[in-house]
């Protein structure tokens, strides 16, 4: 047998193509079959890549398009997506610690918005304030809302969102709210109200002998907890029955008395630390938990599941109960730290009506001027802003004017319908419910002159003022009456006489009439 060494190749006599190995001599004139090592191949190429091509086979081409001159893009807003208005919002931001977040609004839509990982609550809202160009810019919150439990809490304006949300269960219906809250520091301005003298008691770290008004007072001021305390209808674990218990707050924690009243210690039963719970108000609570009253608020742990056996359900016998105790809640809680979100209250609005003067105005305003047409010689830009919002206000007056009269003619027929200003409106609700208004003004704050008109549902052409007063919601008949061949509305039996419901509002923001307090802070609904 004989062994070859290399690469190969057959060489038959008589071939015509001869190969040849190296430098050696032609084989011919040789009948047998020799196997001779066959010359290296070139380098082979891989098929896979591109293949280079040289610039000067494509030098005439070049050559060529080069002298057909530029089109211009009529549409650069569409290829350049960071300098377009429209696609830049659902685009992610360059920096890496931004986060998506979906808040609803009270219409159940949703509005998608990036925020920083450390973005507070006062924040968030500043930003759907300007997204949702809302007129009036204080006393916007957000709501943390469990639908299935039908729990609701107010975010403190120092809480940070993105870590509120890590606290929720991935399987539950909890969402953000935005949406109005008056109340939110109400007890500061009338402390009074909120914490009744009953309700208010010494502490061991307060001294004897104050009033519960100086009782309140020192824990405004200096932060002393006086001790909270009444009777409430708690829920027992496991079990439908609700059982009455006194209950005491103290800055060490809740506790609850085995015995009636006594606060001595071998009666009390501790019930919750505050540093590790969150208060809530709770709607529904008639259908949902069987609750004695609709003054129910429950206390849960921050960390908590959404599940129901870990709530703590306690119901209060009024309003004023109620709300004396959730404030409390929040005061012992956050102490000073409240004190300082009041007052940076406060100060937004002061900061952002500077800022609406300055030079830095939006691209949708700047091409906007205000006109003066009162002159013979033509219109004139009106230089001065305030003069500017004079002209606006008296503009609209005079509108409205018009528009009434116009609606009160005496030639219209009797079975005409009055002016319909009110519609455009914020306080106006249309055709909403009784109870459905008592929960709006509820869920944005119960606190004096609240209030919203609405339809009337029993008197046909009939209009209902609802009213907040003293935690309570009062409502007042708006009945539309005829004098002179002009249409009016009237609340006093035609005593005092509208021309339409704008006129009715702006009269009692300025005097009380026939209602206990000027009406202050429309009920607003505002959609994402």
């Amino acid at each position: 047998m004989m062994e070859v060494a290399g690469r190969w190749t057959e060489v038959f006599e008589g071939s015509e193509r001869q190969e040849t190995s190296g430098g050696e001599e032609p084989l011919l004139g040789s009948s047998t079959l020799k196997l001779v090592p066959r010359a290296a191949d070139s380098p082979s190429i891989r098929r896979s890549q591109p293949i280079l091509i040289t610039a000067n086979r494509t030098k005439g081409v070049e050559a060529k398009s080069s002298s057909v001159p530029s089109i211009p893009n009529p549409f650069p807003e569409l290829c350049s997506p960071s300098q377009s208005p429209v696609l830049i919002g659902s685009l992610p931001p360059p920096s890496s610690d931004k986060h998506l977040m979906k808040v609803y609004g009270e219409d159940s839509h949703s509005r998608s918005m990036w925020v920083s990982a450390g973005a507070t609550a006062r924040e968030v809202c500043h930003m759907l304030v300007q997204t949702a160009h809302c007129s009036d810019q204080e006393n916007w919150a957000l709501i943390e809302l469990h639908p299935t439990l039908g729990l609701e809490r107010c975010l403190e304006d120092h809480e940070v969102v993105l870590e509120v949300q890590a606290t929720w269960s991935v399987k539950g219906d909890t969402k953000l709210l935005f949406r109005k809250n008056y109340a939110k520091y109400e007890f500061f301005r009338k402390p009074v109200l909120f914490f009744p003298e009953c309700m208010i008691s010494d502490s061991a770290d307060v001294s004897k002998g104050m009033t519960s008004s100086e009782l309140i007072q020192n824990l405004l001021r200096s932060g002393t907890c006086p001790e909270i305390q009444s009777f409430l209808h708690v829920r027992e674990p496991n079990r439908k029955a609700w059982k009455r218990v006194y209950f005491f707050l103290r800055r060490s924690g809740l506790y609850c008395s085995t015995k009636g009243s006594s606060k001595e210690p071998r009666h009390l039963q501790y019930v919750a630390d505050l540093d590790e719970l969150n208060v809530y108000t709770v709607a529904n609570s008639r259908k949902l938990y069987g609750a004695p009253a609709d003054f129910t608020f429950c206390i849960k742990p921050c960390r908590s599941h959404d599940r129901a056996h870990d709530l703590k359900l306690l119901c209060a016998e009024n309003e004023q109960t109620r709300t004396c105790w959730t404030s409390a809640f929040r005061l012992f809680k956050y102490g000073k730290q409240l004190q300082c979100n009041y007052q940076l209250s406060k100060l937004a609005p002061q900061c952002l009506e500077a800022t609406k003067h300055t030079d830095g105005k939006p691209e949708s305003e700047a091409s906007l001027v205000a006109m003066d047409f009162s002159g013979k010689s033509g219109g004139r830009v009106i230089q001065n802003p305030w003069e500017a919002q004079s002209a606006e206000k008296e503009e609209g007056l005079a509108w409205r004017r018009r528009e009434a009269l116009r609606c009160s003619l005496p030639n219209l027929s009797s079975g005409a319908r009055p002016s319909s200003i009110h519609k455009s409106q914020l306080w106006f609700h249309g055709g909403v419910s009784r109870k459905q208004a008592q929960r709006l003004i509820e869920e944005q704050g119960l606190v004096d002159g609240m209030f919203l008109i609405r339809e009337s549902q029993q008197h046909a052409q009939c209009f209902v003022l609802s009213l907040c007063y003293k935690l309570k919601t009062k409502h007042y008949l708006v009945i539309p009456c005829e004098e002179g061949g002009r249409k009016y509305f009237t609340m006093d039996d035609g005593l005092t006489l509208f021309i339409d419901l704008l006129q009715l509002v702006e009269f009692h923001q300025i005097n009380k009439g026939i209602l206990p307090v000027c009406l202050k802070h429309p009920c607003i609904c505002v959609a994402l």
